[in-house]
């Protein structure tokens, strides 16, 4: 005990220490700010042979190689094909696509490049997948 009948700092936080760690871990186990728990959503059912996987994945080909087909445009530089998300093969097309759009923008103007652009990226995309996926290895 202390000179005013309190407990000394050491014996303090021997009692305020497990205390107040106790309510940081309580408080600390729920961030939702009060919000009720749900269960998760459940997962998609899988594609069965012969779904439409394969015009999905033309079709996220045409999306990828369109939008960085004209962001590479706009800039004037390639990044790497990696952090654009997109695979060797894919990016082989970008780079075909962005060829035409930069002959297409000196000779026809703006305007058409964007219809070009689309129209490219779906043409190759779709050769590409005609068959599912390709087979060259996962970076194909």
């Amino acid at each position: 005990m202390g000179r005013r009948g309190g407990l000394r700092g050491g014996a303090r936080f021997l009692v305020l220490g497990p205390a107040l760690s106790a309510l940081l871990v309580v408080t600390g186990c729920d961030r939702s700010g009060g919000a009720p728990h749900t269960a998760p959503a459940p997962a998609p059912a899988p594609a069965t042979p012969g779904s439409a996987s394969a015009a999905s994945d033309a079709e996220l080909c045409t999306r990828l190689v369109a939008h960085w087909s004209r962001q590479v445009l706009d800039s004037g530089t390639y990044g790497d094909y990696q952090s654009m998300g997109l695979s060797n093969g894919q990016y082989e097309l970008l780079r075909d696509v962005v060829d035409a759009a930069r002959v297409a923008k000196r000779h026809q103007g703006t305007a058409r490049v964007d219809k070009l652009i689309d129209r490219q990226a779906r043409r190759a995309c779709t050769e590409r997948y005609r068959d599912g996926t390709p087979s060259g290895g996962p970076w194909q």
